[in-house]
């Protein structure tokens, strides 16, 4: 093995298909690198170009956007390098976080009082992260306005009708009974048909988007990409890449159906958000949907999100805290172990329980701790950010070993690294694996060396004859990196 770990060639000049050339160095990419680390049985140095590691401040839950010190603070402490905040903008009459009424005015919870602009406001944000080595990640929302922004009656142009001539609000069919409809009321949705009036329509969001990344943001999260066409979300991101050639995009595409998420392949984007947070470590879906679209481009993995119940809302009511807080500890590592880019919102690190309310909660909704696995998630996300294989969207399957232990083989596109994650899908029983098994012809894996990375555990290597002991729900994570150290 090489002991030079600048030896082994760079693959930071590969992009995925519709991905802009690397970024030009900043002020946060100028820091200096972090020196050798021991991760497990090796010593690794951070990757270069590493994937995304996202931190999510819910903006009205965190208050005013000065006094986000200490959120920003714990997230540096915990090894993020992103932080993804909500809609921050000034919300029509509902008070949603989603239904913007003016995309240059302040959520009212979020001004912090002083009379400094907005603008101001958010570049003494925006320092501060940056200070702390974050990029911040703003949420885009271009599908729909407030029902009630002034764009409705000075460009009533810009938004889909329904069959009286009214504004039309979007709405939701339930697949599985197409007599329940959800609408959402106090939304406009805007209609982006090709048509002389979306010409102005799109000029007016690059405007925003030109605004935004002038002021700092290093990137956005579009809102239900998949619902905006990809030429449209091309035209935005070639505004941004106007200012900065290097910001990021990354599209929510959850819920929607694959051939929509196929219809972004022209947009350009960066990422795209992946639905790991539903498998059961059973079916072959997510794998599906994993390689179908590793060449459109990456994937970020989550264990709950704004949309979505905490955690603990779906974990059987008597289970103890120290098994709630074993299962928060395995989500979030197996967010980080299954695609490139990974995200937790804020307060999964304590087990909130309340889900965040985008129209009602407040800063006096944070909860009391009912544990602390920030020093945990550190050590998972250091984990993360110095193992390759773990940053980059390569082939990956699965495959059983029997009715109760599936195997995650991941390799690198170029490269000969690989990583295999064993899981133990009972929840109530360990399961003991050989190591002859995983290395029988067929598998992919052979005689190639693997170390343990798995933090908090027993660091050692996949010898033959050996055995692993998988506790009740384990991941165990071992990688071949030929950066190693001796």
């Amino acid at each position: 093995m090489p002991t030079d770990p600048t030896s082994h060639p760079s693959l930071a000049h590969l992009r995925f298909p519709g991905q802009p050339p690397p970024a030009q160095p900043g002020p946060l990419e100028t820091r200096a690198p972090s020196a050798l680390r021991k991760v497990g049985v090796m010593l690794l140095p951070v990757v270069d170009d590493p994937a995304p590691r996202i931190y999510n401040i819910f903006p009205t839950l965190a208050g005013p956007l000065t006094q986000w010190g200490e959120h920003l603070a714990r997230a540096k402490a915990m090894r993020f390098d992103w932080i993804y905040v909500n809609p921050i903008h000034y919300p029509g009459f509902s008070g949603s976080l989603y239904a913007v009424k003016d995309f240059y005015a302040l959520h009212p919870v979020l001004d912090d009082g002083s009379g400094r602009s907005a603008d101001d406001q958010i570049r003494a944000m925006l320092a501060a992260a940056h200070e702390q080595g974050l990029k911040v990640m703003l949420d885009l929302v271009v599908n729909h306005t407030a029902k009630d922004s002034p764009w409705v009656e000075a460009h009533p142009e810009w938004y889909v009708r329904d069959e009286d001539g009214g504004v039309q609000s979007p709405f939701a069919i339930d697949p599985a009974n197409a007599d329940n409809k959800t609408v959402w009321g106090d939304l406009a949705e805007l209609d982006y048909s090709p048509r002389p009036a979306r010409e102005s329509l799109v000029a007016q969001f690059a405007a925003i988007v030109r605004h935004y990344t002038t002021l700092g943001f290093d990137g956005f999260r579009c809102d239900a990409a998949y619902k905006v066409p990809a030429e449209v979300w091309a035209e935005m991101i070639g505004a941004a890449r106007s200012i900065r050639s290097g910001i990021v995009f990354a599209a929510e595409t959850l819920g929607c159906r694959l051939p929509e998420i196929e219809g972004l392949r022209p947009a350009g984007f960066d990422y795209l958000f992946n639905s790991s947070k539903w498998w059961d470590f059973r079916e072959d879906w997510l794998l599906k949907q994993y390689n179908a679209f590793r060449s459109l481009a990456p994937s970020i993995a989550f264990p709950e999100s704004h949309d979505t119940p905490r955690l603990r809302a779906e974990l059987p009511d008597e289970w103890p805290l120290e098994r709630v807080r074993a299962a928060y500890h395995r989500a979030w590592l197996f967010a980080s172990v299954f695609s490139s880019g990974a995200m937790m919102p804020m307060g999964f690190e304590y087990g909130f329980a309340d889900k965040p309310d985008v129209v009602t909660t407040r800063p006096e909704h944070w909860e009391t701790p009912a544990f602390d696995l920030t020093a945990g998630i550190s050590a998972i996300n250091d984990m993360k950010r110095r193992v390759r294989v773990l940053n980059w969207e390569g082939p990956q399957r699965m495959i059983d070993l029997d009715a109760h232990v599936c195997v995650l083989v991941r390799a690198a596109e170029h490269d000969p690294d690989l990583s295999v994650v064993l899981v133990n899908r009972d929840l109530d029983n360990p399961r003991p694996v050989g190591v002859d098994v995983l290395r029988q012809p067929g598998l992919g894996i052979g005689q190639t060396p693997l170390a343990e990375m798995t933090p908090g555990r027993a660091k050692g290597r996949l010898d033959p004859g050996a055995t692993v002991r998988l506790d009740p729900g384990d991941l165990r994570v071992f990688v071949h990196d030929p950066r190693e150290q001796a």
